[in-house]
């Protein structure tokens, strides 16, 4: 019985240290040079590898990402359909996005980029104070992260809206569903917050259309996905002013190519896919305890609905 691991962007050691504690029985592999027989793969969690790779693991129990996307899973038609996905999605994760989302509805809100460009002209100017009770904040998305988030900013005080597949219940949260739904949720939304998931319904609804159908002057923050948002259609709608600032934090080329214009785009805040990471520790004993959970029988949490592909 072998877990086998695998990140470029992550210390294997550290993870590999911190699983040990929560399974001190399991045998633990590395992905790639150190995978062995590879009918001894039980589990994995692995980011980065190659398509295909899953059908070579016979008995595989279980799938885990380390984050909450799948959608690289979801592409790959040769991960098991009879396997279940368990999403790395935990209390660290949570946190740590809505620290991101909060920062940035904030440093928008206060106009802290327009004082960066007037200290860039040693400017001492002030600008009109808005109070939060008219700052409409939107959350595409109300996973376990845009619920999370949209708490925060509603405690906060900005009047908050959701928008989802389904209908949600979020206290203080006003909620939108459905596609019918959405222009209306765009049309009173002034920071449009992106934490979908990545599906073939979501892909490009950061376009022109949606992007018009905000207020004149709304913010842009996309910690989701960078095939969330069409490049272009977000660069013409900050050019025009239409969307005064974007928080950008994935892109669809990661890394971001040296030479592509939003680097250099004044109303352009870019992050290198940093938005939320794990703390090693809770996520690893989130992982074991879904290991445990399937070798009792049970189903990993929280569960990949793959109809939906998330």
């Amino acid at each position: 019985m072998a877990f086998l691991f695998g990140s470029r962007s992550h210390d294997a050691g550290k993870w590999v240290d911190e699983l040990k504690r929560g399974l001190p029985e399991m045998e633990f592999r590395l992905w790639p040079d150190g995978v062995g027989d590879p009918a001894d793969i039980e589990f994995t969690l692995v980011t980065g590898g190659k398509p295909g790779m899953y059908k070579d693991f016979p008995n595989l129990k279980a799938i885990f990402s380390f984050g909450a996307g799948v959608d690289h899973l979801m592409r790959d038609p040769d991960v098991p359909k009879d396997v279940p996905i368990g999403r790395g999605v935990n209390a660290s994760l949570v946190q740590n996005m809505t620290h991101y989302v909060v920062h940035w509805v904030l440093h928008f809100h206060r106009g802290y980029h327009r004082y960066r460009e007037f200290q860039g002209q040693a400017k001492w100017q002030a600008l009109d104070f808005v109070y939060p009770s008219v700052r409409r904040v939107g959350i595409l998305g109300l996973g376990a992260l845009g619920t999370d988030a949209a708490r925060s900013t509603a405690a906060l005080g900005f009047p908050t809206a959701g928008w989802s597949r389904d209908t949600k219940s979020v206290k203080n949260v006003e909620s939108f569903h459905g596609a019918d739904q959405l222009k209306p949720f765009l049309a009173r939304t002034d920071v449009l917050v992106c934490l979908l998931p990545l599906t073939p319904e979501t892909t490009d609804i950061i376009n022109a259309e949606n992007l018009a159908a905000l207020p004149e002057g709304a913010f842009l923050i996309n910690p989701g996905r960078g095939s969330h948002a069409v490049e272009d259609d977000v660069r013409a709608a900050l050019d025009s002013g239409h969307i005064e600032a974007a928080a950008l934090d994935v892109f669809r080329t990661e890394p971001l190519p040296p030479d592509d214009p939003l680097w250099a785009h004044p109303r352009v805040y870019a992050t290198p896919h940093v938005a939320s990471r794990n703390e090693v520790d809770v996520a690893a004993a989130h992982h074991a305890e879904n290991v445990r959970r399937v070798l009792a029988g049970e189903l990993p949490r929280p569960l990949v609905d793959r109809a939906r592909g998330y």
